[in-house]
Formats: structure tokens, C-alpha cells, sequence
């Protein structure tokens, strides 16, 4: 038996209703949430957070959308070792062998990679599907015949992403440019990914838009775990080696963890991948949002959460204190109390919040981040 954390990691009782392999689920639950602060904190990031009044916090929201797509026992939770506590606190059901605890950020492959690399101990032939832990997906039939699908062109041993239908020429999310589409009839809707552009500027955004063959980019992955592992190997083998040797022996995850190259899976992956033909798409049918700024969650509420009164303009309010927001003149403002900080901007310049934190930890107030 595999352990972690002193915990014999059983293998999952049998559960599957279509495909040949197995199918897991890792949720990578990190980062601080910079552009949703003074809500996102580094001891309390936003997927632990409910941020749209459903009573579920992000994270909770994406385990209860994972759970129709697979059996509970096949999910595994990526968080850093500050929060591991919070996500065992937060999802019961998920058992504490399944909480995978990195002792600091390098971002999403090290993360993933790791999970694969353990995911493929219990289970050589298993399909992973990644997940982000901070993003709200309403329509779950949807979300499940995506991943349907993406499992399909997995199975041909493509790495798939599910890419969201732009609602506009949004400059806040990378792009995936689709082409042909890949002839499997049991997935009639893949399609080959040509490229993965990063964040554009407004004028290539609308000229993507054009097109009709982009999407945003999600962050969604489905795979062979062997193949994502096999491409891992081949384009970064000394990262590889790395992770596949914490599977087995993860008592010397601490001492080595912070020599890993900081990398998203998109770089690492994605791209290179996508230029040699081994990368496919789905598309995704259902309303998606990624919360990443307080614009994007100002869309999403029906208003101030707190008594206010607003003359002569617009705004999102927020506040945890209970305190009356009064707004005068300002169109499109944001207002964010938190007790401890207060935040006063406008949806233009929504993306530039993270910049605060950065301001804050030059003045020496970690306590404010």
C-alpha cells in the first residue's frame, strides 16, 4: 500500500459507467486570490470561501459537481500545508489519504503532476481530469457530457481541455484555438487544438472572437494518466523524476519540494503538446465563471450584502463588518470592507487589486495579506 501522511491509501472500490478506465478527479486548490482581496486572504483564499450566497464555498461546489462524474473514493485534493486542515474541515466525506498537502506554491504541473504520479500507483490505466477548485459551473449535465467527451479523446490517448464559449472579448483569460475535429464518434464535438494563445490585448481579443475557433482556456485537463506522466518525462524529466519518487516516498516531499521549478501545466504541457498534435478540446456548453476579479464577481450578485444607499452612479458592496456603505457620484465602483482593510475601486480597474497586496507586503503588513 501507498501511504501518505501515515494513511494507507486503499484502492477505490470498483466505479464506472461508460468508459473502460477508471476515471479520478484532482482539484488543485491554491493560490491567494490576490484580485479578490480584502475577501481572499493567504489564511483564507477564495476557494474556501462562498462568495455567491449559495451557502457552499467554491471548493465545496466543485467536489458536489465532481461527485456525479466519479465515485468520491477517486478524488484527490492538491492545497498547500497551511490549508490542508480547512479543505478536511470542508469537504467530511473526503478522506485525509486523498488530501495531497505541498509545502509551497510552484504552481499547477508540480501540483497535478504529483497527483498523476500518485493516482497512477493506485490505477496504471486511470484517466485523470483536473479541476480547479475556484470556479462556478451551474449546469452539471452539461459539465458532465464535457467531461464525457474529453474522457473519450483521452481513451485515444490525447490530453484534452474543455474549452468555455467566450461571452466576449475578454482580455482576463488565455485562449485555445480549435481545429479539425478528431472523428470520434462516441465525442463528436473534439477537435484538435492548434494553439494556446496567453492573455491578449482587446483588439486580438476581438479578432479571436472573430474567428469562431476560440475559447477561453479553463484550465480543465483530462488525460491517460500514463500520458500526461509520459509527456511530463520527456519534456521535463528532471521534474518528472522528482514527483514520481514523492509518490512512492512522500516523507521527502519537505526538504526537496521548493528546489521544483514554479510552472502552470499549460507551459510544461499544453503548448508544446498542442504543436505536436497530441492535444484536443471539448466545448463547453454550460455558464462558467472564474470569480478572478471583483468585476467578474459583481456579475454574479444581486447587489450589496450590507444596508447602502448609492446616489448618482453604480456599485458592488461588500462588506463583513455590517457597517452602512453610503456611495455618491461613482459609476461602476467597488467597495469592499473587511473590517481590517477597506478597499475603494471601479470595475476598470478591477484587475489591478492584486497590486494592493503587493503594495501592503513592501510596507511590511503581512498581517493584511
Amino acid at each position: 500500500m501507498l501511504k501518505l501522511r501515515g494513511c494507507a491509501l486503499a484502492r477505490p472500490a470498483a466505479y464506472d459507467r461508460t468508459m473502460t478506465s477508471s476515471f479520478y478527479a484532482i482539484i488543485p486548490a491554491g493560490g491567494a486570490g490576490t484580485r479578490l482581496w480584502p475577501l481572499s486572504r493567504a489564511t483564507r483564499p477564495k476557494f474556501l470561501l462562498d462568495l455567491d450566497g449559495s451557502g457552499r464555498s467554491l471548493l465545496q461546489r466543485t467536489w458536489d459537481r465532481l461527485i456525479e462524474v466519479t465515485d468520491p473514493s477517486r478524488i484527490f485534493v492538491v492545497t498547500g500545508q497551511d490549508h490542508a486542515d480547512a479543505v478536511r474541515a470542508q469537504l467530511p466525506e473526503l478522506g485525509d489519504d486523498r488530501v495531497l498537502a505541498e509545502p509551497a506554491p510552484r504552481d499547477s504541473m508540480p501540483a497535478i503532476g504529483w497527483a498523476a504520479s500518485v493516482i497512477a500507483r493506485l490505477d496504471p490505466d486511470a484517466i485523470i481530469g483536473s479541476f480547479a477548485a475556484d470556479q462556478i459551473i451551474d449546469d452539471s449535465p452539461a459539465f458532465a457530457e464535457a467531461v464525457r467527451q474529453a474522457r473519450i479523446a483521452a481513451e485515444a490517448d490525447y490530453v484534452c481541455t474543455i474549452g468555455v464559449s467566450p461571452s466576449g472579448p475578454s482580455t482576463a483569460f488565455g485562449y485555445i484555438e480549435s481545429g479539425d475535429n478528431l472523428g470520434l464518434a462516441p465525442a463528436p464535438e473534439a477537435r484538435a487544438v492548434v494553439r494556446f494563445a496567453e492573455k491578449p490585448d482587446a483588439t486580438t481579443a476581438a479578432a479571436f472572437l472573430a474567428t469562431g475557433r476560440h475559447s477561453w482556456n479553463a484550465g480543465m485537463f483530462v488525460s491517460k494518466a500514463s500520458v500526461l506522466i509520459g509527456h511530463l518525462r520527456r519534456l521535463h524529466p528532471d521534474l518528472a523524476a522528482s514527483l514520481e519518487s514523492w509518490a512512492d516516498e512522500p516523507e521527502r516531499l519537505d526538504a526537496t519540494w521548493a528546489r521544483l521549478p514554479a510552472i502552470a501545466i499549460d507551459h510544461a504541457i499544453a503548448e508544446p503538446v498542442a504543436a505536436e498534435g497530441g492535444i484536443a478540446t471539448v466545448p463547453a456548453t454550460f455558464a462558467w465563471n472564474d470569480i478572478g476579479d471583483f468585476g467578474a464577481l459583481a456579475d454574479l450578485s444581486s447587489g450589496a450584502n450590507v444596508e447602502s444607499v448609492v446616489l448618482d452612479g453604480s456599485a458592488f458592496i461588500s462588506s463583513t463588518t455590517g457597517r452602512p456603505v453610503t456611495v455618491i457620484g461613482l459609476e461602476d465602483a467597488i467597495v469592499v470592507d473587511t473590517g481590517d482593510a477597506l478597499l475603494v475601486t471601479t470595475r476598470a480597474h478591477a484587475q489591478r487589486v492584486k497590486q494592493a497586496t503587493e503594495a501592503w507586503r513592501e510596507k511590511g503588513r503581512a498581517d493584511l495579506l
